[in-house]
């Protein structure tokens, strides 16, 4: 695999420009294990530190994304008494999935994630929280959490009522009940519903899109995006109006502007 690295339940390759991460149990349904946790975030830090890169894609091996956690690996910890689990638990959210979601939040490429199969619990986490999501119409969503009495990790309880409304978000948390990809759609939970067999094409076509696309302009959208529901509208035309700046100073911008006046295709190169 050119550029390619691996870790035992997750793997990474870079080619043509796309880092792609794969979640990589298909046997258990990609379920979430504390060595997979810790996979993934080695996984995600390394790309914090590569330019190789203009688009995350992440997608899981066989037919399902993640089916939630590995609960036979967390039984492992039930020798322990009920003060050690509450440090353990707290400890693996803090030191594990906090930092995995931080640092795929702080790329400045566009994430995409893939999905088709099961999705569950921080899967539907990694979903929520990516620019764009494409998934094929066999797939099948959860929160999950409240089914084994928890209540919500990687960043769901943030990222779901602000796509789907805290009404809805309440909802499908509480009573964790399992909905089809339609639903997910409607909700705006995914971008996209495609047969499964078209999973890959669709999906190579949207990153084929965005890594020759406007990258300085992705990254400044991603920002104004992310920060906007936390500012006052004046910060927020104040945020706008810096990134307009910057992006305007850029060799992208004179480029998109000369290829609409010459009544073509821009060529980005990121400059």
């Amino acid at each position: 695999m050119a550029g390619g690295d691996m870790a035992d339940t997750v793997l990474l390759e870079v080619q043509d420009s796309v880092a792609t991460i794969t979640l990589n149990r298909p046997a258990q349904m990609n379920a979430l294990s504390v060595e997979m946790m810790e996979d993934m975030l080695a996984v995600v830090r390394g790309l914090r530190n590569r330019d190789d890169f203009d688009v995350v894609v992440i997608c899981g091996a066989g037919d399902h994304f993640m089916a939630g956690g590995d609960l036979k690996d967390f039984s492992r910890y039930f020798d322990q008494d009920s003060a050690a689990r509450q440090v353990s638990f707290r400890a693996i959210i803090e030191q594990l999935i906090n930092p995995i979601v931080e640092v795929l939040q702080g790329l400045r490429q566009p994430v995409v994630t893939q999905v088709r199969g099961a999705c569950a619990g921080f899967g539907l986490s990694l979903v929520l929280g990516s620019d764009l999501a494409v998934c094929a119409d066999n797939a099948k969503f959860t929160t999950a959490y409240s089914a084994i009495a928890l209540p919500a990790d990687g960043g769901m309880s943030w990222f779901l009522p602000r796509i789907v409304g805290a009404r809805k978000a309440l909802e499908l948390l509480m009573l964790a009940e399992r909905f089809d990809a339609a639903e997910a759609l409607r909700l705006g939970i995914v971008n996209k519903v495609v047969t499964a067999d078209a999973l890959e094409t669709e999906t190579s076509a949207l990153v084929a899109r965005l890594s020759t696309g406007p990258r300085h302009a992705y990254a400044e959208i991603k920002r104004l995006v992310a920060g906007g529901p936390n500012v006052t509208l004046e910060a927020q035309l104040q945020n706008e109006a810096d990134a307009f700046g910057r992006c305007g100073g850029t060799g992208d911008f004179v480029e998109g502007v000369t290829a609409f006046l010459d009544k073509r295709k821009p060529s980005f190169r990121g400059g």
